[in-house]
C-alpha cells in the first residue's frame, strides 16, 4: 500500500520525470522475475525478428557472386518488397500484440474466479462419487450424510474438469488479424505484379538500365509470397501477445533453413540466377506459415462465436493511425535506398550491403521492443503502473547497453567480412566508407526500437503515428539536401539523423509525462 502511494504521490507540474531513465539502473543486468520474464521473451522474439533480414543477407551474398548489376538489382527489389510489406504488415503485426495481450489478460482476469468456481465443484463431485462407492451407497462430508440421488445437477464429471482445464479460448484479435492479414497480403502481391516497372522506375531504375531486367524477375517471384509473409508476421504478432516467441522461432529456424537449402541449388545448379533467390524465399514463407497455422488452431478456437464479435473497427483505427507512421518511416530508408540507386549500380550495391547489415544488427533490439510491448499491454490492462514503469525502464537500459555492444561487433565485423558480400574493389570501398555510420549508430538505433515496443504496450498509437511524421518530414529534407552535396556519404549522415530524432521523440513523450505516462506525475492516465 504504501509503495502504490509513493508511486501516485503528486509531483510538481514543473518538474519533469526524466529521470526515470536512470531508474533502478543497478539492476539492469540483475536475474530477478523481471528480467526473465523480459529475456524468456526477447531473445527468441529477436532471432526471430532477425531471421528475414539474415536470410536476405544470405541472397546478397548469393547473388553478389553472380555479379554487381543482379546484386544492385536485388539491393533495389528487397527495398522495395520491404517497403510495401511494412506498408501492410507492421501496423496489422504491433496492434495485433498488444491487443491479444490485453483480451488475453482481460479474459484470464474475468474468468480466474469463474473457473476456480467450477473446478472447486468439479473437485466436490469427485469427493462425492468417492464416497458413493461405499457399501452403503453414500456420501460423508463433514460429518452429514448426503445421498448420491440428490447431488446437485450443477455439479461436474471429472470429464468436464478435465475439459474445463484443455478448453480452447475465442480472442477475436487473433481471428480478425488473420482476416486482416490475408486481404492485406493477395491485395500486396496483385498490386506489386502489374505495377513492377512503373514501381522500380520510381525507385530510380530506368528503363534503359542494366539492373532493370534482373530486379523484374526478382520483384515478380518475390510477391508471390506476399500472403504468406504478412499471415506469418500476423501469427507472430498473436503468439508475441500471448507472450509465446519460442514457437514463431523454432518454425521460422526451420523455414529459413530451407531458404539457405535452396539458395545454392536454385541460383546455381538449377540455373535459375536471380530468380532461384527469390523463388527460395517464396517456398520457405508458405512453408513457415502453414506450420504456425496448424499449430495456432491447436491453441485457440479461431472461428469466432459470430462475426460481430470480430473487431473490424478497433484494428482499421488504429491500424490507419500506424500507417500513417509506418508510411512516415519506412519512406525514409526507401528514399535512401533509391537515392543511391540514382548514384549507379556500384554506390547501390554498397548501400545495398551496408543497408541489411545495419537493419539486421539494429533489429536484434527488436526482441526487447516486442518484451516491453507484451509485459506493459499486460500491466495496463491490470493498471499495474508499478511494474510499468518497471519493465519500461529495464528494456530501455538494456537496449542502450545492447547497442554499445553491437556498434563493436558490427564495426569488426563488417569491416574484415566485406568480402563476403562482393569482390569488386569500388564496392568494398564504398562499404568501409559507409562502416563508420552502421556501427556508431547502434545505440540510437536499439532505443529507437525499443521505444516503439513500449508506446504501443502502452498503446500510445496517435503519438506514434503523428511524431512520427514529423520526423520523417524533417528527415526527408535532409536526405534530398546532404545527397545532393555529400552524395553516398550524405545519405548515411542523413538516415543518422532520422534515427536520432526517433529516438528523441520516444524520450520526449515519456520523459515529459505526457499521455498514458501521466502517472508518472501523479496524474491518473488518460
Amino acid at each position: 500500500m504504501a509503495e502504490e502511494q509513493d508511486l501516485h504521490a503528486p509531483v510538481s507540474k514543473w518538474k519533469m520525470p526524466v529521470g526515470v531513465f536512470f531508474k533502478d539502473a543497478r539492476r539492469v543486468f540483475k536475474w530477478d522475475i523481471l528480467g526473465k520474464e523480459i529475456l524468456d521473451i526477447a531473445l527468441p522474439a529477436a532471432l526471430a525478428t532477425a531471421a528475414d533480414p539474415i536470410a536476405s543477407l544470405i541472397d546478397t551474398a548469393f547473388i553478389g557472386h553472380i555479379g554487381p548489376v543482379e546484386l544492385a538489382a536485388a539491393g533495389v527489389s528487397i527495398a522495395l518488397f520491404n517497403q510495401a510489406s511494412r506498408i501492410t504488415v507492421f501496423p496489422l503485426v504491433s496492434i495485433t500484440t498488444s491487443f491479444v495481450a490485453e483480451e488475453d489478460t482481460v479474459a484470464k482476469m474475468n474468468m480466474k474466479s469463474e473457473k476456480g468456481e467450477q473446478l472447486q465443484k468439479a473437485d466436490m463431485l469427485d469427493d462425492l462419487e468417492k464416497g458413493a462407492a461405499k457399501p452403503n451407497g453414500t456420501a460423508k462430508e463433514n460429518g452429514s450424510r448426503t445421498t448420491v440421488d440428490k447431488l446437485p445437477s450443477d455439479l461436474m464429471s471429472t470429464n468436464k474438469k478435465e475439459k474445463i482445464k484443455k478448453q480452447k479460448r475465442h480472442i477475436a484479435s487473433a481471428s480478425t488479424a488473420l482476416i486482416f492479414g490475408t486481404i492485406l497480403g493477395l491485395l500486396q502481391a496483385i498490386f506489386i505484379i502489374f505495377s513492377t516497372k512503373v514501381l522500380l522506375g520510381v525507385m530510380g531504375v530506368k528503363s534503359d538500365s542494366p539492373m532493370l531486367a534482373p530486379a523484374q524477375k526478382y520483384l515478380k517471384i518475390r510477391s508471390i509470397g506476399a500472403p504468406a509473409v504478412l499471415l506469418t508476421l500476423a501469427m507472430q504478432g498473436i503468439f508475441r501477445g500471448f507472450k509465446d516467441t519460442r514457437t514463431p522461432l523454432y518454425v521460422i529456424v526451420v523455414g529459413y533453413g530451407v531458404n539457405i537449402a535452396l539458395d545454392p541449388l536454385l541460383i546455381f545448379v538449377c540455373g535459375l540466377g536471380i530468380r532461384g533467390a527469390a523463388l527460395a524465399h517464396v517456398l520457405s514463407q508458405y512453408l513457415m506459415a502453414l506450420v504456425l497455422f496448424i499449430i495456432l488452431t491447436k491453441k485457440i478456437d479461431l472461428l469466432p462465436p459470430s462475426i460481430k464479435d470480430l473487431q473490424f473497427g478497433r484494428f482499421l483505427r488504429n491500424g490507419t493511425l500506424l500507417l500513417a507512421r509506418v508510411v512516415a518511416v519506412t519512406f525514409c530508408v526507401t528514399l535512401a535506398a533509391s537515392l543511391a540507386a540514382r548514384e549507379g549500380p556500384t554506390p547501390m550495391a554498397a548501400f545495398q550491403t551496408c543497408l541489411q547489415v545495419w537493419l539486421t544488427s539494429s533489429l536484434l533490439a527488436d526482441g526487447l521492443a516486442v518484451a516491453g510491448q507484451a509485459i506493459l499491454a499486460c500491466a495496463f490492462a491490470e493498471k499495474d503502473y508499478k511494474k510499468a514503469i518497471a519493465t519500461a525502464t529495464r528494456v530501455l537500459q538494456m537496449s542502450f547497453i545492447l547497442g554499445v555492444g553491437l556498434t563493436f561487433v558490427v564495426g569488426i565485423g563488417l569491416y574484415f567480412g566485406a568480402g563476403i558480400f562482393s569482390s569488386d574493389v569500388n564496392v568494398l570501398h564504398l562499404i568501409r566508407i559507409g562502416l563508420p555510420f552502421v556501427a556508431a549508430t547502434q545505440p540510437i538505433n536499439s532505443l529507437s526500437f525499443v521505444f516503439d515496443g513500449v508506446n504501443f504496450g502502452a498503446s500510445d498509437f496517435a503519438y506514434c503515428a503523428y511524431s512520427l511524421v514529423l520526423v520523417a518530414i524533417a528527415s526527408i529534407v535532409s536526405l534530398f539536401l546532404l545527397s545532393k552535396s555529400h552524395g553516398f556519404i550524405g545519405i548515411w549522415i542523413a538516415l543518422t539523423i532520422y534515427m536520432a530524432l526517433r529516438t528523441f521523440a520516444g524520450v520526449w513523450r515519456m520523459g515529459t509525462g505526457t499521455g498514458p505516462w501521466r502517472f508518472l506525475k501523479g496524474r491518473s492516465p488518460p
